[in-house]
């Protein structure tokens, strides 16, 4: 089969995206170049030029994947519609019971990042800008009147805090927690964060 010639930009995100899929079928541990290069059809030393090292390479796709999710994230955020709605959007996509990032691949990732610096800092600035994001519109809606949030950024904490757990529960421990009961219990901290009753989240998020 011919190849495509990719420039240098397109080859880097052709390799991570497929780092991400080996990383999340094999885990990092089990991860080599080998893995990565075969899946694409490509040579090891191809990836090695890109990424000299696997460390490397599962830094740069951790981070890749990243800012994936946070482009998302910014996305749900920024419709012409209410801070309630917007912030309903995003914690549905966030959640286990949602289409939010892969969560076998972060439950990997939080794991490899107690032992791997690089990784630590890719996963928490992805959770601080999460929780800036989520306390931004928080801080919106309180503003216009929509809800009361006496503390957005202790709510977005708990929030994600709860979201976490619930997926490592769904992901880890099939049949531990359904999805609809995951879903109820998230529904059910939302209203509660924001003083309103859960009736007041079931209007479909614009």
């Amino acid at each position: 089969m011919v190849r495509v010639r990719l420039s240098v930009a397109e080859r880097r995100e052709e390799l991570l995206r497929a780092a991400i899929e080996q990383i999340s079928a094999r885990g990092v541990a089990a991860l080599r170049i080998a893995d990565v290069a075969a899946a694409l059809g490509v040579s090891n030393a191809l990836v090695l030029y890109h990424f000299s090292t696997k460390e490397k390479l599962v830094a740069a796709a951790f981070t890749y994947a990243a800012e994936e999710d946070l482009a998302h994230l910014r996305k749900l955020l920024g419709r012409r519609t209410s801070a309630l709605r917007r912030l309903r959007a995003a914690v549905r996509w966030y959640a286990p019971t949602g289409q939010a990032k892969g969560w076998r691949l972060w439950i990997e990732g939080w794991a490899v990042a107690l032992r791997e610096p690089a990784l630590r800092d890719v996963t928490r600035e992805l959770d601080r800008q999460w929780k800036a994001a989520l306390a931004e519109v928080i801080a919106e809606g309180v503003a216009a009147g929509e809800f009361t949030c006496p503390e957005p950024h202790g709510t977005a904490l708990r929030l994600t805090a709860l979201l976490d757990g619930l997926a490592v529960q769904l992901t880890s421990y099939p049949g531990a927690v359904s999805r609809a009961r995951a879903q109820e219990w998230t529904d059910e901290a939302l209203a509660r964060e924001l003083g309103l009753e859960r009736e007041a989240l079931t209007t479909r998020p614009g």
